[in-house]
């Protein structure tokens, strides 16, 4: 069959190509087919033996005729069907001329476009031979079209860059060439691509010149690496220029320390604590600068730990009390009762942030006061910190700058109280880096409000519960103090607790009220005068069971108990909410101690029933001199030594002679063999003895998160921050066991 079909499409196939002999070999068979049935009827129709009947012949004759006509219709019906296929072919082969032509033309414009494309276009059959290449590529190759076909070219790679495939398939990678222009960076698209039918497919890249962009990106590159080393240097700059500030002033702040201990008269007094003071602040610009400095380097890194909001605000509010009453100012703090009692957060950070806020507002507010209060947010796990006071307001024209680094409200301001204007900057940045928020309400005149929303979601500990409140329902407490801030948020928490308060700010009112009613307390403030307080608490012996005064730290100090007699209970300002809650809820018999009861008081030297054998390293005169008269102070026996050589030496030798110190106080930097590299020789020679190794705590004046990684990994215990606080070095020296021997 298929051999019959095959033989049927040649013939048709040279019928078409050769139509004169087609048309002459048709007419033949037709002439000869009519010719030889026409005479071939007539014949055997006039035969003699044919029996010839006109009638049967002129029925044949018709019959003829009609199938003659029949065939005439058929081959005109034909025809007419042939036509019009022909018309059909004929509208089909000018459709196909007319898509040919704009096949043609886009070919034509396909070709122009990559012909002037900038990007390089080249095509590679399987055997790496060039089968196409634009204008752009045979300029790079600086080479013609004839050189380039049906040759294996490639361009010359001076270096070659990583390459990716994509999920298509796509290959690409960066080259740089050589070409006429110089080295040029190109970005290869590799992929597969069939340029005709039956044909295989071949390897089309196409590259885009990106040498601009590389360029760029290498700019780029070195600029950051340039933003990094001088960072690095500032960083290092900083620590060291604050390791080489924080060592004098360690002397001069130690020194002023020691000095207001010894008998002076009241003109070296005032010098003493002129100096003091002057020390303190500059420590506070260092601190500042330090910080701002991390917040730039972005090395400032939050803690997630649990704390208590209610002792946090009452330290902070206890810390800036002493600042706070020296310029005759109320101090009170207010957490609402509906917080949970710990949060998990950076406590450290936050209390920056609060000492900052609520500094200023003391710097800044010479009648009143200054108020902490802590509140709910408006978001869910959001808690708000308040910080108000009553001070010189911010303009609005400048509450929108003073977030600024080294900015301030105007120089009248910085030139009347001072501050480098970094303080609001830094505590804006850790409040954003902490996920909260900062704002400000003020006004010239009528104080300022700031407000920190930070989101601190409440501990997974027991201690998670809400803040204790006691039940003061239907018991009535007077509160009889001037109309300030913290009489305010006393009358506040009473109220939030339930308590009738009626507050009063004149004591003659208070002595009319007293028989009105039974009073559960009544809560006097001492700043309403001396006299007037104890002729108000004599006045109350029949109305109240309770009678409480409210002192300051230095007017509980200076105050006799005996003109005190008529109270049975005292409160320290600031006040905590848990005092008050004791107070009001327990039975007080007699004055009891309150935590901060001595905190004016002077301090004197501690002494102890034996004292530590300490070896100090220290290269500083001034500060070995400090920490020698700080440790004698305290009871202990230093050892001074100037290096770390002479540290490891008189280690050794206390080692060998069976008298080894207690306690090793180490600088970090010292000439010769610095405090790290000395530890290291300690820890060294310990290593493999069955003895307990020496506690060595490192001196330092950088705070640098990398300075204190590198004294524990030297094997130091722990580390002390020049200048050196005698609280903490005397916190340091508690957790200490003396040996029987002394060192030598």
């Amino acid at each position: 069959m298929f051999q019959t079909l095959r033989i049927k499409a040649r013939l048709r196939h040279y019928a078409r190509t050769h139509p004169r002999v087609n048309f002459a070999i048709r007419s033949s068979m037709i002439f000869m087919a009519a010719f030889g049935g026409t005479y071939g009827f007539l014949a055997g129709s006039t035969s003699k033996d044919s029996g010839y009947d006109p009638n049967t012949f002129a029925i044949g004759v018709s019959f003829l005729f009609a199938l003659a006509c029949v065939a005439i219709v058929m081959m005109s019906m034909r025809m007419r069907w042939l036509r019009y296929k022909m018309r059909k072919i004929a509208l089909h082969n000018e459709a196909l001329v007319d898509r040919n032509w704009e096949l043609k033309e886009a070919e034509e414009r396909a070709r122009s476009l990559f012909e002037t494309q900038g990007d390089l276009i080249l095509r590679r059959d399987a055997d790496g031979h060039v089968t196409y290449i634009n204008e752009a590529c045979r300029v790079f190759s600086h080479k013609t079209s004839s050189e380039l076909l049906d040759t294996p070219f490639a361009f010359t790679v001076l270096e070659q860059g990583d390459a990716a495939v994509e999920p298509d398939g796509t290959r690409v990678h960066d080259q740089c060439i050589d070409s006429p222009l110089g080295p040029r960076w190109i970005a290869w698209r590799e992929s597969l691509a069939r340029p005709e039918a039956n044909r295989p497919a071949e390897i089309l890249c196409v590259g885009r010149d990106i040498t601009d962009r590389a360029e760029a990106e290498r700019a780029l590159g070195n600029a950051r690496d340039y933003a990094n080393a001088a960072n690095r240097a500032k960083s290092k700059f900083l620590a060291t220029a604050s390791h080489e500030i924080r060592t004098p002033l360690n002397g001069i702040i130690g020194m002023s320390g020691l000095l207001l201990d010894t008998q002076l008269t009241p003109e070296q007094i005032t010098y003493a604590k002129a100096v003091k003071t002057s020390g303190e602040a500059l420590l506070s610009l260092i601190e500042e600068l330090l910080d701002f400095s991390k917040i730039e380097a972005g090395k400032i890194d939050l803690e997630q730990r649990p704390f208590q909001i209610g002792a946090l605000i009452e330290e902070i509010t206890e810390l800036l009390a002493p600042r706070a009453h020296a310029r005759n100012l109320e101090i009170a703090s207010y957490v609402d009762e509906r917080l949970p009692l710990e949060v998990v957060g950076d406590a450290a950070r936050l209390r920056q942030v609060l000492l900052n806020l609520a500094g200023n507002a003391i710097k800044f507010t010479s009648t009143g006061g200054v108020a902490l209060i802590v509140e709910p947010g408006i978001w869910p796990n959001e808690i708000s910190f308040l910080v108000r006071d009553t001070g010189i307001g911010i303009a609005p024209e400048a509450q929108s700058r003073i977030f600024r680094e080294f900015e301030q409200a105007d120089e009248r301001i910085a030139r009347n109280y001072g501050g480098t204007g970094l303080g609001l900057n830094i505590s804006e940045r850790i409040v954003r880096r902490m996920g909260g928020r900062i704002t400000l309400e003020s006004a010239l005149g009528k104080g300022a409000t700031f407000e920190v929303s930070i989101p601190l979601k409440a501990s997974g500990t027991g201690l998670a519960a809400l803040l204790a409140v006691p039940d003061m329902s239907g018991k009535s407490v007077m509160l009889v103090a001037p109309q300030t801030i913290e009489a305010a948020l006393i009358a506040r928490r009473l109220e939030r607790w339930g308590a009738h308060t009626c507050s009063v700010s004149d004591v003659s009112v208070a002595q009319a009220l007293l028989p009105e009613r039974s009073w559960h307390a009544v809560i006097v403030d001492h700043a309403l005068g001396a006299s007037d307080v104890q002729n108000l608490g004599a006045a109350a012996l029949h109305h109240a069971a309770r009678r409480i005064a409210m002192f300051t730290p230095a007017e509980r100090h200076d105050l006799q108990p005996a003109a005190m007699s008529a109270f049975n209970g005292y409160l320290i300002k600031p006040l905590r909410a848990a005092s008050l809650a004791a107070r009001l809820t327990d039975d007080i018999a007699s004055l009891v101690p309150e935590p901060g009861e001595d905190a004016g008081a002077p301090r004197t030297a501690i002494t102890s029933d034996k004292g530590l054998s300490i070896l100090v390293a220290e290269d500083n005169e001034i500060n070995a001199l400090l920490m020698r008269s700080l440790l004698t102070r305290l009871g202990h026996h230093p050892v001074i030594s100037v290096n770390g050589h002479q540290a490891f030496e008189s280690w050794l030798a206390a080692e060998t002679a069976g008298t080894p110190y207690d306690l090793i106080l180490m600088d970090v930097q010292m000439p010769e063999l610095d405090g790290v590299a000395a530890t290291k020789l300690i820890r060294t020679r310990e290593a493999g003895r069955s003895t307990p190794r020496t506690k060595i705590l490192a001196l330092t004046a950088n705070t640098l998160v990398e300075d204190r990684y590198a004294c524990f990994e030297a094997g130091m215990d722990g580390f002390l921050i020049k200048p050196l606080d005698r609280d903490k070095l005397t916190e340091a020296l508690s957790g200490v066991t003396p040996s029987s021997h002394l060192a030598a």
